[in-house]
């Protein structure tokens, strides 16, 4: 870059000392006076710009990209046992350190509604509550001696249990995580523990704007019934016992709903026999469904509206439902998206922050989901006095993206940009096994991982100028603001109806919550 930089930089002084040798030669027959020579010497800004760009594309052209190398990651080797449970190994011998995590079907999205938060206090407490014969705090000191660490964890569609050991110390670490499978404890205290932090979460959520702007956003987009956007609540809390974790464990905790990965310095066929031996004789349980119809309701097109009087910047949402990533269109939408509102030269960056100052920070685009539709959104902050002006920009991005033809510069800025950046995704096979298992999860093509660069390559202006027609909906749109309505700098009902949104907490914390909340 420096280079480039400095060959620019001399060929404008070649420039203008030639500019001057031909003024010192021209004929003496009138020598005008030094007032004119000056204005007629010196070029206009726009000419000068154009020069400069010139050079640039000059020297750039000189500059040879070459072609991406082909994308074959070493994909992991898949093993099922009889009992259902499927295994994949990848090797990595880089650094003697033996990484794994199983991944268990059944998430929040199946809790009940009256207990929602089930599947975060199990997450937790599976770890902290220890086995029957080892406390928490045991498997605490027990694992720091080794430096190692065993996590669990919930999700909206899984449990997970995860764990990191040095290579030594692999049989060690994975009797620790074996006993957490078949013999957890869940001791009351650290349900306990678990339910005042989150009842404490609850006491706090209101606090930041912007957390306030996706939780509401997301309610409009599946519907605040929805399993995609419900939220924990002292009375939902409250109702959760340690029996429930118990009748969970064992509700979905069974070989058959288990994906199981290991990426590391180890022996394949050494592993495998480890495997086999450790999960091969643990009996199926009842079946996961794979297949969820989980419902969603979104809420109708409107103006959304939550006061917040302590802020002086609006936080603004517009929001949608998305596409699934199995949609034939889901290539020509990622580069749609960057092209829109992806990096620095999207066109809401360079329109909305760069020419019209409305905000620091302004993006969004389609989203997309596995097994349902992801969350189609933009969102931006922006000054309170200045509200209903960036909405009504925002409006105007949509209208183009779907009237203003793509520039052939615009597509290929925004494929380069996803297809140089895609490698950095999967730089290491650790990357490449958690996508693998991902696509095990949701049933998709094992090569899916392999298919996204070809797809994206393929993408032309016409793909993206209809796949921006056929998703993006203004009038379907459901418009959030979060901010202090005395502030903006028109009323919000001048762009609609407007619909408050109540985000005051339900009911009162339990003592134990109360606790948490005061100290």
């Amino acid at each position: 870059m420096r280079k480039q930089i400095s060959l620019l930089l001399a060929s404008l002084i070649l420039m203008f000392a030639a500019t001057g040798a031909n003024a010192q030669a021209a004929p003496k027959a009138k020598r005008p006076s030094a007032a004119k020579t000056a204005a007629a010497s010196e070029p206009s800004p726009e000419a000068l710009d154009a020069t400069i760009a010139a050079h640039r594309k000059a020297i750039l052209s000189k500059i040879s990209t070459p072609p991406l190398s082909p994308f074959h990651p070493q994909l992991p080797k898949r093993i099922e046992l009889p009992n259902g449970i499927i295994i994949f190994l990848q090797e990595d011998h880089e650094l003697p350190l033996i990484d794994g995590s199983i991944t268990i079907r059944g998430g929040s999205r199946v809790e009940p509604a009256a207990k929602v938060g089930l599947v975060s206090v199990f997450g937790q407490v599976w770890r902290t509550g220890g086995t029957r014969t080892r406390t928490g705090d045991q498997l605490d000191d027990y694992l720091e001696a080794r430096a190692a660490k065993v996590e669990t964890g919930g999700r909206a569609d899984a449990t997970t249990v995860g764990w990191s050991s040095l290579k030594n110390d692999f049989n060690d670490v994975f009797d620790v995580v074996l006993e957490l499978l078949r013999e957890p404890e869940f001791r009351s205290e650290k349900i306990l523990l678990a339910k005042r932090q989150l009842a404490t979460a609850i006491s706090r959520r209101n606090d930041d704007p912007s957390a306030i702007a996706r939780r509401e956003a997301t309610k409009l987009a599946y519907g605040a019934d929805s399993p995609f956007a419900r939220t924990v609540e002292y009375a939902t809390l409250d109702a959760i016992t340690r029996q429930d974790l118990l009748d969970w464990h064992q509700r979905f905790v069974h070989p058959n709903n288990m994906i199981l990965g290991v990426t590391g310095d180890f022996d394949p066929a050494t592993m495998e026999a480890k495997l086999r031996e450790a999960f091969a004789s643990l009996p199926k349980g009842p079946e996961a469904e794979k297949k969820l119809n989980t419902p969603i309701h979104p809420a109708k097109p409107a103006i959304y509206f939550v006061q917040k009087e302590d802020v002086n910047q609006s936080n603004i949402r517009m929001v949608d439902l998305g596409i699934r990533k199995d949609n034939p269109d889901f290539y020509a939408v990622e580069v749609m998206n960057e092209i829109m509102g992806g990096g620095f030269s999207s066109r809401l960056i360079q329109s909305i922050r760069t020419k019209q100052g409305l905000a620091y920070s302004v993006g969004g685009g389609i989203g997309s989901a596995y097994d349902h539709p992801g969350l189609a959104a933009l969102g931006m902050g922006t000054k309170s006095e200045t509200t209903v002006t960036s909405i009504t920009a925002l409006n105007k991005e949509l209208d183009k993206m779907q009237n203003d033809p793509i520039t052939p510069a615009e597509l290929k800025r925004a494929k380069d940009a996803i297809l140089n950046g895609f490698v950095f995704e999967f730089d290491s096979k650790d990357k490449v096994l958690s996508e693998r298992m991902t696509y095990e999860f949701y049933g998709y093509p094992a090569d899916f991982l392999e298919r996204y660069r070809a797809g994206v390559e393929k993408v032309s202006t016409a793909d993206v100028e209809r796949v921006a027609k056929k998703y993006l909906h203004k009038d379907q749109m459901k418009v959030l603001v979060v901010g202090n309505q005395s502030e903006f700098d028109k009323p919000l009902s001048s762009l609609g109806p407007v619909i408050p949104i109540d985000i005051r907490i339900p009911g009162a914390p339990s003592e134990a919550a109360s606790d948490a909340a005061r100290k």
